[in-house]
């Protein structure tokens, strides 16, 4: 018994000269260091957890609901369809006619006495004949020396 009481004690002076050592290098007071060695101070009661927490779930619940199903779009009945296709093809009919009228009356006349000379197929080419060389300029003769003898005659 003596042993535990003195292990204490000794487990006391610790904490408080820890809790020095922390006032010190955050600067607060010892009293505010011995504040945050207590868990109980800054614990909430059981009832204030639970009330926090039905709170946190109804949040949630109400935040990641299923969204409710949209109603269905109306459609277009086959019919209505049909009159919409036959007036957007008038509509591009009137146009293509109104812009033909605005081209012709932009064009200019076309002679009637010219008409179109259909060209004459192109003939193939011929081959290129490769380069031919040109020879060198003939040199001016010149008196040429004497015949030798015969019997310098190489025997082949």
């Amino acid at each position: 018994m003596a042993a535990i009481a003195g292990f204490e004690q000794q487990k006391s002076q610790i904490e408080g000269q820890l809790a020095e050592l922390r006032s010190m290098l955050a600067g607060t007071s010892d009293k505010a260091a011995a504040d945050l060695e207590t868990p109980s101070a800054r614990r909430k009661p059981s009832a204030a957890r639970r009330k926090a927490a039905r709170a946190r779930k109804a949040q949630r619940a109400k935040t990641h609901a299923e969204p409710a199903p949209e109603a269905a779009k109306p459609r277009i009945s086959e019919e209505g369809m049909k009159r919409i296709i036959a007036a957007t093809k008038k509509r591009w009919a009137l146009k293509r006619a109104k812009d033909a009228a605005a081209a012709k009356k932009a064009a200019p006349p076309k002679s009637a006495a010219r008409k179109p000379v259909a060209k004459a197929p192109a003939a193939k080419k011929a081959k290129k004949a490769p380069p031919v060389k040109k020879a060198a300029p003939a040199k001016k003769p010149v008196a040429a020396p004497a015949p030798a003898p015969a019997a310098a005659e190489s025997h082949d």
